[in-house]
């Protein structure tokens, strides 16, 4: 179900189409039921490794912050968490991907050398993990982008009042760089300059130049497989989501994405504070925000380049792994390109793909930390 849901590459496509579980059962061995003893055993690996994430994880210190809650935005409770080593520090509000790939239940790990310098809160969007939890999915038709994005400026604005800061940065990854584009222009004044990664740049043309840099990829390497099957499927536009699905698979092995679900999935099945239901509504969370969302981003929807582009008030960078397949790189290079803001920059992340702010997590902070996103804007371009 989460590599099915795990749509931080989807903006721009149709769901997948049904899996054939009769058809899956010609192929794969027979699943074995665990007995007793199994069952103990693993609750036992369990609870070491949950005692050793809690460890190895933890922040602590006169000035550190540490907190878990849910806040009131737009009209519902949603759940946030506030961490760092020193709260004097500047407020990085993450936006994840998706639509629906809530970070918060592996992201203690994934931001943990970040602490030191940021004071991260990441945020389980409205239809997504404990947020959903809360709620129900009853909570699906109220999710539009405009919503979202209304969402994202009242807690960013919260933030700046609770945690008495003047502006905060905001970092958005995939979906999430939607949304940051889309808040930055409706509040700058909030913000003290937005990053892009895994940038969404043009949803038209999204997976039309990811197939072809696929393509070209895979004849690089030599990779018999992968040209046959990309060639199989042609290009797009699809009929179904099996070519996006295609798509998708050979971008996450090209990329190393298959390895980081992997991970995923084990740090927040291992959580310190996470129950099996919280991990449900997570994978519950990335099916209804795809349901309701990608339809409101796809190829066909008003969310253009042009609108995702043009004038910014705030400063606008983009941290992008110089190999992503998912949303590719040269779109994002073409957006800082063409786009007026008071200060701009294009970074590319060497041996990275789609998820460089996770993969190369420290190679990340120190380009974010040699931009200076917290510095004054200066006055824009003309």
């Amino acid at each position: 179900m989460f590599v099915l849901s795990c749509v931080c590459g989807v903006v721009g496509a149709p769901r997948s189409t049904p899996v054939d579980a009769s058809a899956v059962g010609q192929t794969a061995p027979a699943t074995q039921k665990l007995d007793p003893d199994d069952i103990a055993m693993l609750n036992d690996a369990t609870a070491f490794v949950r005692g050793r994430n809690a460890r190895d994880y933890a922040i602590a210190g006169p000035d550190a912050i540490d907190e878990g809650r849910y806040v009131s935005i737009g009209g519902i409770d949603q759940w946030i968490t506030i961490r760092g080593e020193n709260r004097h520090n500047p407020v990085l509000l993450f936006l994840h991907g998706g639509p629906g790939d809530a970070t918060n239940p592996w992201g203690y790990a994934a931001f943990r050398t970040w602490l030191k310098v940021f004071t991260v809160v990441q945020w389980d969007q409205r239809g997504t993990g404990r947020t959903l939890g809360k709620t129900g999915p009853s909570v699906a038709p109220t999710m539009t982008v405009e919503r979202m994005v209304q969402d994202g400026v009242e807690l960013a604005d919260l933030l700046r009042r609770t945690l008495q800061k003047e502006k905060i940065l905001l970092v958005g990854h995939s979906w999430g760089s939607i949304l940051g584009v889309l808040m930055a222009k409706a509040r700058p004044e909030l913000f003290s300059a937005f990053v892009g990664t895994g940038h969404v740049a043009d949803p038209q043309r999204n997976y039309l130049v990811a197939y072809e840099a696929l393509v070209e990829k895979a004849t690089r390497l030599g990779d018999t497989r992968a040209i046959r099957e990309l060639k199989e499927v042609g290009p797009p536009p699809y009929a179904d989501g099996r070519g996006y699905g295609l798509q998708r698979r050979w971008a996450n092995l090209f990329e190393g994405g298959d390895f980081l679900i992997s991970s995923m999935v084990g740090f927040a099945l291992n959580a310190p504070d996470y129950k099996p239901h919280d991990i449900k509504d997570w994978f519950d969370g990335q099916i209804l925000s795809g349901d309701r969302l990608v339809p409101q981003a796809n190829a066909t929807s008003a969310l253009t380049a042009k609108v995702l582009g043009g004038d910014f008030a705030v400063p606008v960078f983009v941290i992008q792994g110089a190999e992503d397949f998912t949303t590719p790189t040269s779109l994002a290079r073409g957006f800082v390109e063409s786009i007026h803001a008071p200060r701009k920059a294009f970074v590319t992340i060497p041996d990275a793909g789609h998820f460089a702010v996770f993969t190369k997590r420290d190679a990340f902070l120190r380009e974010l930390i040699g931009l200076k996103v917290i510095e004054t804007t200066s006055p824009a371009e003309p």
